[in-house]
């Protein structure tokens, strides 16, 4: 093992792609890979990287894969990523290392999957689905968590994405959201949808039943700032184990029928040729669009948008949601000045920006 400063040294100095052999210790004290000659027929927790020698592996039904991509652009400095994605990848982790303190009491085996190259394109999620080491029809769902780490103190609210990829999900979640008891520690906002822009769109597309976890965007968004004195420990371990009461809810419940959801044609997406420079509230459920932060010396920024603005309407077009205001952004190109009405706190404004 050559570690991962010398690792970065390494291929830094290579100047081109290298692949580079884990040796799997430091993955073994934690969740105790075996080899397929040790592999027991009941479960298995297997760690995996996308080099992982053969004789690491193990075979089996895979009841569960998950991801934590590390990738970062933007300005250059140090982006230590402490919710995009060391939460996620943290609570892998933990996640591991609970069920393998179990996993005597568990019916499936679990792997546990970090891809890189998600913000490039679904690199890594995308070369497993096609070049799997495990047989695909063999995995019962797949878990990914994206940015766990900002639970909102004053409207704690949990997206759950691909809902709608199993007629079970529903039941499941619902059962293990009314364990919380009635002072939930975040409200559950749910969509149906498969695809969408991290790794669980990969699965999906390969018939898997799926869920993707996340708390939300945030100013600190592809910035150095997103560090660790930003994060919500308390909640991102509230997040962490609703994930495990999920994990423990579905072990032994058999096959998850997969259900293809209505996915918007790619072919009729919105294309834009402009950017307001917003990063809008996900969690935000309308009417409108919900700004979380603007972007310095773009149009929003510009024009006086600020945090907790709602937009709804941007020149003739109304904006109901995410969905009318990526619509509506479509209809504009560079020079265009309409008129946007916001609502700010209790009083609607009309505020021009310009493209």
């Amino acid at each position: 093992a050559m570690g991962v400063d010398p690792a970065h040294t390494f291929i830094n100095q290579a100047g081109r792609p290298v692949q580079i052999l884990p040796s799997g210790e430091p993955i073994q004290e934690l969740v105790g890979v075996r080899s397929r000659s040790e592999v027991r027929p009941q479960s298995e927790i297997l760690a995996v990287t996308a080099q992982a020698k053969p004789e690491s592996r193990a075979q089996g039904f895979a009841k569960y894969a998950r991801d934590a991509g590390l990738n970062h652009r933007g300005e250059r400095a140090i982006h230590n990523g402490a919710d995009d994605n060391a939460s996620g990848t943290s609570a892998l982790i933990e996640l591991a290392r609970s069920l393998k303190s179990n996993e005597d009491s568990l019916q499936a085996d679990y792997y546990f999957m970090a891809f890189s190259g998600e913000e490039e394109g679904l690199l890594g999620s995308g070369y497993f689905v096609k070049n799997p080491t495990i047989v695909l029809d063999s995995i019962n769902c797949m878990l990914n968590m994206d940015m766990i780490g900002r639970l909102d103190l004053d409207d704690p609210a949990l997206a759950v994405y691909g809902y709608g990829t199993s007629s079970r999900w529903s039941e499941i979640v619902t059962a293990v959201e009314n364990t919380l008891g009635p002072e939930k520690p975040f409200r559950i906002k749910t969509s149906d949808s498969g695809v969408g822009p991290s790794d669980q769109t990969s699965f999906y597309l390969k018939n898997i039943p799926v869920l993707h976890f996340f708390t939300g965007t945030h100013s600190d968004y592809h910035k150095p700032s997103d560090d660790i004195d930003k994060v919500n420990f308390p909640g991102m371990e509230k997040v962490y184990e609703f994930i495990l009461m999920i994990l423990y809810k579905i072990d032994g419940e058999g096959v998850l029928p997969f259900t293809k959801t209505q996915d918007a044609d790619p072919s009729k997406a919105p294309k834009f040729s402009v950017t307001l420079g917003i990063i809008p509230d996900y969690m935000f459920e309308g009417p409108g669009v919900r700004v979380d932060g603007v972007t310095e010396g773009k149009p929003a920024q510009k024009a006086g948008l600020k945090a907790g603005d709602i937009i709804l309407n941007l020149g003739d077009f109304s904006v109901k949601d995410m969905s009318g205001y990526m619509k509506a952004l479509s209809n504009f190109k560079k020079g265009d000045k309409p008129k946007a009405k916001i609502k700010r706190a209790d009083a609607e404004l009309d505020v021009l920006i310009e493209f």
